[in-house]
């Protein structure tokens, strides 16, 4: 190699070759080097003086050989004889001398084939690298200055037409090109350490002042003598820009899958898309979404034309730093009224799903887009805008727009498909949190349907209750409670767990509360009651037919406080026992027969009656408070004892359920909870009056009689005429149509109650009596005269009530 240009090809490389000779013009051998004896094995007292024959292969081929010198073909492969008789094959160089005696001779120099193929290779190389690669290579003696450049880089728009040999990097590039102090710190890395550094990555631009950022691989190879002494540099360069923006925006799309998403919140997931995208794919960005994505209607694409409104969902950038925002900045939460106006941009992108760029010269010439989101006061200018729509299932869900400002690079056509791709993927988020929002909302209506959002006051029960559902998603499940106030100031309480956390339990469990609602005013015992919901419970699994194993049975606590008696009939179906808490702070669980779950069929319940006093109260649960995967039924009970026992005899049954709750839920509840705490205070003694009537007719008078001395009493005398036309009425109906003994008694409550009971089961019937009829207006009457009225039965006979306003 004589220059960096590789001038003079038809030299053999230096050194000159492996094994050089000197001949006469006969032929024979005037000087024998020592890589010529290392070759051929022959040594120089051998071959000195003698003709070249024996240095080839084929000795007749030395005259042809010589003659071809003479006419000027003085290279060419040659097969010699090395000394055992062995071939070898060679590249020739001849070079024509003079010696000092003036006679002809030839210096001949020869390498083996496949070392000077291996130098071919070399040179080919280095050729290439400086003649043909793409790769920008510089080499840097130990000062850092330029030797020399390959062509790549000297028809490089920096260093074109430009005298650089001598200089430094940093002499010779402009200003703004890269950060020279690091190169310089990297080429003396190399030159102290002797280790080359490969692929770092240098952020610059190919033209000062551009907006366009390039990103180049620059590795340094330390360039050695053969005494292992760093004598220069070699810096080789690539532009690896579109490999380095591929590798970013895969990155942002992998993270976009992972962190947009992670709810089921439509203001997070579009709070999660902006914050992904900046600031590496814009300096800003924003969300809107449709209002009727936060609608509990479903999404649809009908064509139908509609109002679209955008709602400001989201926005990540220059309002977010220190610093106000601009004047038309949209607060989170509100209409984006720039957007929805007719013909805007976002509109038109929604109904042709296709995203809008605009930059620089564009943006000039519709300065209005900006100004739909501006940036900071005092920011640099938006040069680069890009809309894309955002679209799921075929259906517009909103917009998405990314604003570049301080970043100096422009949107390019493959950021374009990344947003895109990221906007896509947020669209099946906010499509799947619309739903789930739809889907919730539709859930908690039905709850809220199938429970009671309120429950009645009576003046003798107090109750509170809490109901946890074992799915947060849906809210619904099987559980129940109801309250239900009854004829003469009694009070049912109910809690019942249909199996299954699913629609078709919450269906069921509705069903059954209907029905225990309608059985209860019939005023039936609990036992009664609970015969009635088997049935019940039959029918519905008989109606699923082979899909009624979905829902394969339910349990029930029922229960009838009479707060004049203060007696409390119980019965339960295969439900966990009701616990009751003295007023002295005593805690003990009704001892009530089992009985098996509702559906089952063919069974019989037990009832059992409890008196409480005033002050006691009585703790009805589902089996979700008691059992987890960690503890067993009776495991929950005795816990639950331990905790009634000691709660203070002062705590509401708000109080009472919130310390259930806290103390007795299993952390990881995986089944419904339904509690109800009810406390209970008898009818004071002279609320009620009882008086049994004799079967006379001259007995209806003295009832009235009676009625309006209490009415008296009790100061209410301007009801004491409805009162007592009432009570004539129901006791000349038993009188007539019933059996003894009969009884009228009133009660004084939250309304005025009047009963007339007799010995028979005859249900009486509301007619309407013709004109000339003489009788039969008696109920007809009475249910004019009252707010409510009804019969109920006993185990003897049957009870006819009333019930009237009392004055506020």
């Amino acid at each position: 190699m004589r220059d960096i240009t590789f001038r003079g090809v038809g030299e053999l490389p230096d050194p000159g070759g492996e094994a050089e000779t000197l001949l006469d013009a006969l032929g024979r051998v005037v000087a024998w080097g020592p890589g010529a004896q290392a070759m051929l094995g022959h040594p120089g007292r051998e071959v000195l003086g003698r003709r070249a024959d024996m240095l080839l292969h084929d000795p007749a081929a030395v005259a042809d050989v010589l003659r071809r010198w003479d006419e000027g073909l003085r290279r060419g492969v040659l097969v010699l004889r090395r000394r055992d008789g062995e071939p070898v094959e060679a590249e020739v160089c001849v070079r024509p001398l003079t010696s000092v005696t003036g006679e002809r001779q030839w210096l001949v120099q020869a390498v083996r084939t496949e070392v000077f193929r291996t130098y071919e290779f070399g040179r080919a190389l280095l050729k290439s690298l400086f003649t043909e690669t793409p790769f920008h290579i510089d080499l840097f003696d130990t000062d850092f200055r330029f030797v020399a450049q390959n062509l790549t880089e000297r028809r490089a728009g920096v260093f074109r037409d430009t005298s650089y040999t001598g200089h430094t990097m940093r002499e010779m590039a402009p200003p703004g090109l890269m950060d020279f102090d690091a190169l310089e710190a990297r080429q003396r890395q190399v030159l102290e350490t002797g280790e080359a550094l490969i692929g770092t990555e240098v952020v610059g631009h190919a033209v000062p002042g551009s907006p366009r950022e390039y990103v180049w691989s620059e590795s340094l190879l330390p360039l050695k003598d053969p005494s292992g002494t760093v004598i220069a540099l070699a810096h080789v360069v690539s532009d690896v820009t579109q490999r380095v923006r591929s590798r970013e925006r895969l990155v942002l799309a992998n993270e976009a899958g992972t962190r947009i998403g992670t709810t089921l919140d439509l203001w997070q997931t579009a709070r999660e898309l902006a914050e992904v995208a900046v600031p590496r794919l814009a300096d800003t960005c924003h969300v809107d979404l449709l209002d009727s994505v936060f609608s509990d209607e479903e999404l649809t694409n009908d064509g139908q034309p509609r109002v679209r409104l955008l709602r400001r969902a989201a926005r990540v950038g220059a309002a977010d730093e220190p610093g106000p925002g601009g004047a038309g900045t949209v607060p989170v939460g509100d209409l984006d009224a720039a957007a929805t106006a007719p013909g805007s941009l976002f509109l038109d992108a929604l109904a042709k799903g296709e995203s809008v760029l605009l930059m620089d010269e564009q943006l000039s010439s519709c300065p209005d887009v900006v100004m739909y989101d501006p940036p900071a006061e005092g920011g640099p200018a938006v040069h680069s805008w890009l809309l894309v729509p955002m679209l799921a299932r075929g259906v517009a869900l909103g917009t998405a727009v990314f604003m570049r400002s301080r970043n100096p690079r422009r949107f390019e056509a493959d950021d374009v498909l990344l947003a895109e791709q990221i906007v896509t993927r947020t669209a099946v988020c906010v499509d799947n949190a619309s739903r789930y929002h739809r889907e919730r909302t539709t859930a908690r209506t039905l709850r809220h349907s199938l429970l009671p959002q309120r429950l009645p006051s009576p003046s003798t029960v107090r109750t509170a209750s809490r109901y946890l559902p074992a799915s947060e998603h849906t809210g619904l499940g099987g559980d129940w409670f109801d309250v239900i106030p009854l004829s003469g100031a009694r009070v049912a309480l109910v809690v019942g767990d249909v199996v299954g956390h699913d629609l078709q339990a919450a269906v069921t469990m509705g069903r059954l509360r209907g029905a225990a609602r309608t059985l209860a005013d019939l005023d039936l015992s609990p036992v009664e009651l609970l015969t009635h919901l088997d049935d019940q419970m039959n029918r519905f699994l008989d109606e699923r037919g082979d899909e009624g194993s979905l829902v394969t049975g339910a349990t029930c606590l029922y229960a009838v406080y009479d707060p004049v008696s203060r007696r409390c009939r119980l019965a339960r179906a295969g439900h966990p026992p009701p616990a009751v808490v003295s007023a002295n702070g005593s805690a003990v669980f009704v001892d009530l027969p089992g009985g098996p779950p509702l559906g089952l069929g063919g069974v019989v319940f037990e009832e059992h009656e409890i008196t409480l006093g005033d002050g006691d109260l009585l703790v009805l649960c589902t089996d979700g408070l008691l059992e987890s995967r960690t503890q067993d039924l009776d495991t929950g009970l005795r816990r639950m004892h331990d905790i009634l026992s000691n709660s203070p005899a002062s705590a509401t049954p708000e109080e009472v359920c919130d310390t259930l709750i806290r103390d007795l839920l299993p952390p990881d509840h995986r089944d419904d909870v339904a509690l109800l705490v009810a406390r209970t205070t008898g009818l004071p003694p002279d609320s009620h009056v009882t008086w049994e009537i004799d079967k006379q007719d001259r007995m209806v008078g003295h009832a009235r009689d009676l009625a309006a001395r209490q009415m008296a009493l009790w100061g209410l005398e301007e009801q004491s005429f409805t009162t007592e036309l009432i009570i004539s009425e129901l006791v000349t109906n038993a009188m007539r149509y019933g059996g003894e003994p009969i009884t009228l008694r009133l009660i004084r409550d939250q309304s005025l109650i009047c009963e007339v009971s007799d010995g028979s089961s005859t249900s009486p019937h509301v007619r309407r009596a013709q004109d000339t009829d003489e009788g039969g207006r008696g109920l007809y009457l009475i249910a004019q005269l009252t707010q409510n009225w009804g019969t109920r039965y006993g185990e003897r006979g049957k009870t006819i009530w009333a019930e009237q306003p009392l004055p506020d």
